[in-house]
C-alpha cells in the first residue's frame, strides 16, 4: 500500500512547540495553518498573527478554518485544555486525517480523547514527546501509540520528525513518558529543595562536592545544578501541571501518588516565585540558581521585616 504524502497540516496551539513545529515543517515547503484560542485576545492576537507571518504559517480564526484539508492535525496545547480541544474539533475532522496528540497528559486522558474523536473518523495517534523541544526542533525524539503508530511514524518521518512507534495501544506511549517524567520532574525538584535549603545554611559547596564525589560522572559540581533548577524556573507551571497528570497515572493503576503532587506542588511554588518578583528567566539567557534562591529569600525576609514592623506600629 502506498502512503500518501503529506502536504497540509493544521496545529492547534502556537505556543513554543507549536511555533517551532510551524516555522521548521514550513520550511520544508509544507503548507501549515494553525489556530490558537489566544488569536481571541486582544493583547495576544498581534504578536501571534505577526509570529505566524513569519514563518510563513497561515493564522486561522477559527477551528475548523484550520483543520480544512489537513492530512495531518498536531494538537500541541497545555494538558488541561487538551481533551476539550479534542472534543471541539471533533465536529469539524474526517476520515483520511490523522490527529496527533503531542500533549503530556496521563493514558486515560489520551483514551479519552480517542474516544472522543472516533465517531468523526480521523485516525488517532498518541505522541509522548521525550525531550525538550527547543534544542532537537522536529528531530525532538517522539513515542507514537495506537493502531496506525507504524505507518504514522514512517510520514512523519518522510518531513523529518523523529518519530518511534512503540505500541498498537493508545496508552503505553504516554505512560512512558509519564514514568520518566515522575523520575525527571522529580530530581530537579529534589535539587530545588536540596540546594535552597543548603545556600540558606551556607553548606552548599560542600553538599555539591558530596554529591559529586557519589555521582562523578552527573556534573554536580559543574552545571547540572544550574540546569535543573533553570528548567524548574522556566517552565514550572507547564511542568506542574504534567506532574498532576502524572498523579493521574498513578492512580488510574491503583497505586497512590506521594512524590508527583509534591513535584507538582514545588514546581508550582517556583513558578509562583518569580511571578511574584517580576523575575525574567527565558531560554539562552545565562541562568544562576544561586542568585535565583537569594532573589526569594532577600523577598522573603523583606515581607517579615515588614509585616514585624506593621505589627510593632499597632
Amino acid at each position: 500500500m502506498i502512503e500518501e504524502p503529506i502536504r497540509n497540516i493544521a496545529l492547534i496551539g502556537f505556543g513554543e512547540v507549536g511555533g517551532i513545529f510551524g516555522h521548521d515543517l514550513a520550511a520544508r515547503g509544507l503548507a501549515v495553518s494553525m489556530f490558537d484560542v489566544l488569536l481571541g485576545s486582544d493583547p495576544a492576537r498581534t504578536p501571534m498573527l505577526a509570529k505566524a507571518r513569519n514563518v510563513a504559517v497561515r493564522a486561522c480564526d477559527t477551528l475548523e478554518d484550520a483543520l480544512a484539508g489537513a492530512e495531518l492535525v498536531i494538537c500541541a496545547v497545555t494538558a488541561a485544555a487538551a481533551a476539550d480541544v479534542a472534543k471541539s474539533a471533533a465536529g469539524y475532522l474526517r476520515k483520511g486525517q490523522t490527529y496527533l496528540d503531542i500533549n503530556s497528559v496521563s493514558p486515560e486522558t489520551k483514551r479519552e480523547i480517542a474516544a472522543l474523536l472516533q465517531p468523526s473518523g480521523p485516525a488517532f495517534v498518541e505522541a509522548a514527546v521525550m525531550a525538550p523541544v527547543a534544542p532537537q526542533r522536529l528531530q525532538v525524539p517522539m513515542l507514537l501509540g495506537g493502531a496506525g503508530a507504524d505507518a504514522v511514524a514512517r510520514r512523519l518521518r518522510s518531513i523529518g520528525m523523529n518519530a518511534t512507534p512503540v505500541s498498537d495501544r493508545i496508552g503505553v506511549a504516554s505512560a512512558i513518558k509519564m514514568c520518566r517524567s515522575i523520575f525527571i520532574k522529580g530530581l530537579e525538584a529534589i535539587t530545588v529543595e536540596s540546594m535552597f535549603t543548603a545556600r540558606r545554611y551556607g553548606a552548599e559547596e560542600q553538599v555539591l562536592a558530596s554529591l559529586a564525589a557519589t555521582y562523578p560522572e552527573m556534573g554536580w559540581d559543574s552545571a547540572l545544578p544550574d540546569y535543573l533548577i533553570g528548567r524548574v524556573a522556566e517552565h514550572g507551571k507547564r511542568r506542574a501541571a504534567e506532574m498532576r497528570e502524572a498523579a493521574h497515572a498513578i492512580a488510574d493503576v491503583d497505586l497512590t501518588p506521594l512524590t508527583a503532587p509534591a513535584t507538582a506542588a514545588l514546581q508550582e511554588w517556583v513558578a509562583g516565585e518569580i511571578a511574584r518578583l517580576g523575575l525574567s528567566v527565558r531560554r539562552g539567557e545565562a541562568f544562576s540558581w544561586q542568585e535565583l534562591a537569594d532573589a526569594i529569600a532577600e523577598a522573603r525576609q523583606a515581607t517579615e521585616t515588614s509585616a514585624g514592623q506593621l505589627h510593632g506600629a499597632k
